[in-house]
């Protein structure tokens, strides 16, 4: 069945991923009973009061993350494939918004996609704001190649009270999709967990949640299927190529 199409503004499609996307990857989800949060504390490793406080221990809290992506049983899943193949053959607009700093939705084949939280493989300076594509292990004296500054290298990465980055951006794409999908995520940390909300309010946006479990929002969404990343996007994406939503 060929998909109507309703207008030219409907056919962007937003997608928002969240560590669950990821954790058949092989990367540690944040929220889960053996989640990273159960293991660190956040006030002690992802916020600007911490980073202050002692350096390199938040330093070395993300240089292991970091690292931990590198390695070679990381690789993107069928989900992240799913969603490369949807940006390749849908004749609209396909937006990742992610809360994963990784690079796994790109190996996946997605090009456009916005890390909402950072993003791995880029480090920045607090003196001269200059990001820099670089998998350097960081320390407080490592020293900025653009400005020569010292101690003021971190991962590019948004801590706990920071502004996520490219809200703008997301928002415009929120307020002109077709289909909105929530994948991977709690729906407990915003502002991600609100964009379905931004979406219902349009009035024109269809809402879908593919999740192992209901997130805190499911309620919220018009369509909800649960199980395994690698299953239940795969499967969504198809229907849509072959029948929209």
């Amino acid at each position: 069945m060929a998909r109507p199409r309703l207008s030219t503004s409907l056919d962007t499609i937003v997608v928002l991923t969240g560590a669950g996307i990821s954790k058949e990857s092989g990367i540690d989800t944040f929220r889960d009973k053996d989640g990273l949060w159960s293991k660190y504390d956040i006030e002690e490793v992802a916020t600007i009061q911490a980073f202050q406080r002692n350096p390199q221990k938040v330093l070395d809290f993300y240089n292991e993350r970091r690292a931990s992506f590198r390695s070679a049983n990381i690789r993107a899943n069928a989900a992240h494939h799913a969603l490369g193949r949807l940006e390749q053959e849908w004749p609209g607009e396909v937006i990742v918004v992610t809360q994963n700093i990784d690079l796994l939705h790109e190996e996946g084949g997605s090009r456009k996609v916005l890390h909402m939280h950072g993003q791995a493989g880029k480090i920045r300076c607090m003196h001269c704001d200059t990001i820099i594509d670089s998998e350097m292990e960081l320390s407080p004296a490592s020293v900025c190649a653009n400005c020569q500054g010292k101690g003021g290298l971190r991962p590019h990465v948004v801590w706990f009270g920071e502004i996520p980055l490219h809200m703008d951006e997301i928002g415009e794409a929120l307020d002109r999709c077709g289909l909105f999908m929530s994948i991977g995520t709690s729906g407990m940390v915003y502002p991600a967990a609100g964009f379905v909300q931004q979406v219902r309010i349009g009035g024109v946006g269809h809402t879908v949640e593919l999740n192992m479990e209901p997130s805190d929002g499911h309620s919220l969404f018009a369509e909800r299927h649960y199980g395994p990343a690698s299953e239940v996007v795969p499967s969504y994406v198809e229907k849509i190529l072959r029948e929209g939503w």
